[in-house]
């Protein structure tokens, strides 16, 4: 075979991989309409929870009560024919209450294992700061691991796997804080706020229109996916081409925090990762196979912005963890080619 048709070859694979990205982009849109269609006014919302679920991250969420959180992990587990569960974090939770444990079951004078909540494809571990510190560690393993092990035994939860969690940032009596290590675990952090007039109103219509109560009705909501999708999207998004020049400036941005002016406490290497894998979930949504240094500064605050800790004296003047991001994302160079 000559060189001529070897080219031509790699030539025809690179535009098969393209047009399958494109195609695979507009299913994900199409997923991320439907949802925002229930979910309203709060687009951002969504498309930072679809990178986090196609680069097989978990997500923090920061926001006051009744923006409909619970209904966004509903809404994504129907679309995608995923079982759900939701775990409300209270101060006498224990560990056990969420991962399962070993029981004695007296009909068959055996010992069995009574799984938790934990084994399932969307966990929505809600106020997930008012549970003790001993508590919030029994998610660790999970969320790192993909598995949860009792006495001594290793078990797999279902793929995919995300975990949402959940914290209100105006109610802080008898609240615990999340520690470093959990922090780390989740990939992005997302502050959801009040919709706008137009869509709040649309909700209101939406929800009081022929319908008992004030829950959302999804009945309506079709099952795009199954959970094996997800997992054929995730390894897709996976081999999204990087150069080195784009995981250069990720890891430059990363670097930065750690001498910047106001910051006490930079991000350590897993948030470059992080940065990378939803910069390569972002352009996968978007169509294409490759990243650019836009998809890197487009996820980099919600990939940072709860891996870094203000100076007092930043706190102090009163400013917060976004600006100080937005303003550094301002002074690191982006590759030009």
């Amino acid at each position: 075979m000559s060189a001529d048709d070897n080219k031509e070859k790699s030539m025809e694979g690179l535009q098969q991989t393209s047009v399958n990205a494109q195609s695979d982009s507009q299913l994900i849109q199409q997923l991320t309409k439907q949802i925002n269609d229930v979910f309203i006014g709060q687009c951002d919302v969504v498309e930072q929870v679809m990178i986090a679920l196609l680069a097989a991250g978990h997500v923090l969420v920061e926001g006051v009560p009744g923006l409909g959180k619970t209904l966004l992990v509903r809404l994504l587990a129907k679309s995608i024919n995923g079982e759900f569960s939701r775990i409300q974090f209270t101060p006498d939770l224990m560990p056990s209450d969420i991962t399962g444990h070993i029981m004695f079951d007296n009909e068959t004078n055996k010992f069995r294992v009574r799984r938790g909540p934990v084994f399932t494809n969307l966990l929505l571990a809600d106020e997930i700061n008012r549970a003790p510190a001993k508590t919030q560690s029994a998610l660790l393993e999970v969320m790192q691991e993909h598995q949860v092990t009792l006495e001594g035994k290793a078990m797999p939860v279902p793929e995919p796997y995300l975990v949402m969690a959940t914290q209100n940032p105006i109610e802080q009596e008898g609240t615990y804080p999340l520690p470093e290590a959990q922090l780390d675990r989740f990939i992005i952090k997302i502050k959801i706020d009040y919709p706008q007039f137009d869509e709040e109103h649309r909700m209101v219509k939406a929800v009081t229109t022929n319908q008992v109560g004030d829950q959302f009705s999804i009945n309506n909501v079709a099952t795009q996916f199954n959970p094996d999708d997800i997992v054929r999207l995730q390894k897709k998004a996976a081999e999204i081409s990087v150069d080195d020049a784009v995981s250069n400036y990720a890891v430059s941005i990363v670097r930065k925090t750690r001498d910047w002016q106001g910051i006490s406490t930079g991000a350590g290497p897993r948030g470059g990762i992080a940065i990378v894998r939803c910069a390569r979930a972002y352009a996968f949504m978007q169509g294409r196979d490759f990243v650019t240094p836009d998809d890197v500064k487009t996820v980099a605050l919600p990939v940072l912005r709860h891996r870094i800790i203000l100076s007092p004296e930043m706190e102090l003047e009163g400013m917060d963890t976004d600006r100080v991001i937005i303003a550094l994302l301002e002074k690191v160079s982006a590759p030009r080619n």
